[in-house]
């Protein structure tokens, strides 16, 4: 599954990096702990969190993730933007929590 079908399909808001929609997904990950993420997401999959600062996209880029899913209508801040287009990976945005979230992702790749 693509980038683009998951924000077509859970309406997902694209605030950046656009360049990276067609990035394949391989599974999810949910943390707001960046030394778990770091730790333990893996290549390809999309983090689900509530941080919004520029070491979102440093550790999205070392872990090599597909996408970054903002919650709460929680939005980037401007340094994470400018990162998250140099690496053309998506950070995308919901108002729905994280469960809510969480859930219809894993709804989405088993079904």
């Amino acid at each position: 599954m693509k980038v683009s079908e998951i924000v077509e399909k859970l309406k997902l808001k694209v605030y950046s990096g656009q360049k990276g929609l067609d990035r394949e997904i391989s599974g999810g990950y949910v943390s707001d702990l960046l030394s778990d993420v770091m730790g333990n997401a893996r290549e390809g999959e999309v983090w689900i969190t509530l941080q919004v600062h520029q070491n979102v996209m440093a550790i999205a880029s070392l872990k090599d993730l597909a996408a970054v899913i903002l919650v709460n209508n929680l939005e980037p801040l401007e340094n994470t933007v400018r990162h998250s287009n140099d690496e053309n990976i998506p950070v995308l945005g919901t108002s729905l929590s994280t469960f809510e979230i969480a859930g219809k992702l894993y709804q989405l790749f088993n079904q």
